[in-house]
């Protein structure tokens, strides 16, 4: 028994349609939505590419890691520093040194960090997360004066005349960075490489025996995710007009783990409808029991552990496959 050739290829249609459909909603949302809901939209697309390149770390690598707001924050901290301190605004400097920043920092915790397995693992990247949130915590060049925390950040500035950035052409620019970035990580995951990686995290020793060098490929798994969790960042903190200390530490380490983990650990779009959960639900949650927020996410993540193990985004496709094949051929 097997599915026909004619129904795999409508499905493989029908998914073509739904994908243009969502990128035809992203691309013209900012017409029917207000000041408000683009910052949301734009705070979500920075949260889905944070997500995903956690779930590299995680999902595909089978790293736990506590450490990865700290790559987040690096780049926005850069951003931050470069305005208050040099009053410089351009993005053709602050974005590219805000990637350089993220990545060094990735390489020095993946040097450190790798030194260890298992639950160890998962404290010495909590441990360096919280040093450079004490860090910020506590060093004032890194604060504007009176705040633990880097406020009234602009927009980028791009450096061509007559040309000035706002919350809708932001928005455009989040949007081309995610889709770039979304491309690339679905190239990674797709290549050999990306499947050496599900390789280690399936049976490490079994992949050290057949000559793969994994402790190298999980070093570059730090570097490759901490550019691209460095760009949500840079993204962010100019989006959200202010950086702090908790951008570098547990509270946020936390969020790409749980959106992750409500989507799909280990599938390449369940990070993004994780994320797309979160920022619903913290939005509408926010704003109607602001003070509930953390009981409500902490009921929704412990519904999903509890029901749907392998993230919503695989209970999706289960029903993509029912509705797609219900009425269609069995034989090949």
């Amino acid at each position: 028994m097997g599915i026909s050739r004619r129904e795999i290829g409508r499905s493989r249609a029908v998914r073509v349609v739904l994908f243009v459909i969502v990128g035809v909603i992203l691309l013209i949302n900012p017409f029917f939505l207000s000041g408000y809901g683009q910052g949301v939209m734009t705070r979500f697309l920075c949260f889905a590419l944070f997500a995903m390149s956690y779930n590299i770390v995680f999902g595909y690598t089978g790293l736990l890691s506590l450490g990865h707001a700290a790559f987040f924050g690096a780049g926005g901290y850069v951003v931050g520093v470069l305005k208050l301190r040099y009053d410089i605004t351009l993005f053709w400097i602050g974005f590219p040194l805000g990637l350089l920043m993220s990545t060094i920092t990735a390489a020095l915790f993946g040097i450190i960090a790798l030194r260890a397995t298992g639950i160890y693992f998962l404290l010495v990247t909590f441990a360096l997360g919280q040093m450079l949130y004490s860090l910020a915590w506590n060093v004032k060049w890194l604060c504007s004066p009176g705040m633990n925390g880097i406020t009234a950040i602009p927009l980028p500035d791009l450096g061509i005349p007559g040309v000035t950035l706002n919350s809708t052409s932001f928005y455009y620019i989040v949007l081309g960075f995610f889709l770039i970035s979304a491309l690339l990580l679905h190239r990674l995951v797709r290549s050999p490489y990306g499947l050496a990686l599900v390789g280690i995290r399936e049976d490490e020793s079994r992949m050290k025996a057949i000559g793969y060098n994994t402790w190298f490929y999980k070093w570059m798994v730090f570097l490759i995710t901490g550019f691209f969790a460095g760009i949500a960042g840079i993204l962010f903190t100019y989006y959200n007009f202010f950086i702090s200390p908790k951008h570098l530490g547990i509270s946020t380490s936390f969020l790409p783990m749980v959106m992750s983990i409500i989507g799909g650990l280990g599938t390449f779009l369940g990070p993004v409808i994780g994320a797309a959960i979160y920022i619903l639900v913290e939005t509408l949650a926010g704003t109607a029991l602001p003070e509930r927020w953390p009981l409500i996410l902490g009921g929704l993540f412990i519904v999903t552990i509890m029901f749907a193990r392998k993230g919503i985004w695989e209970y999706l496709l289960r029903l993509w496959a029912e509705t797609s094949f219900r009425d269609g051929s069995t034989k090949s």
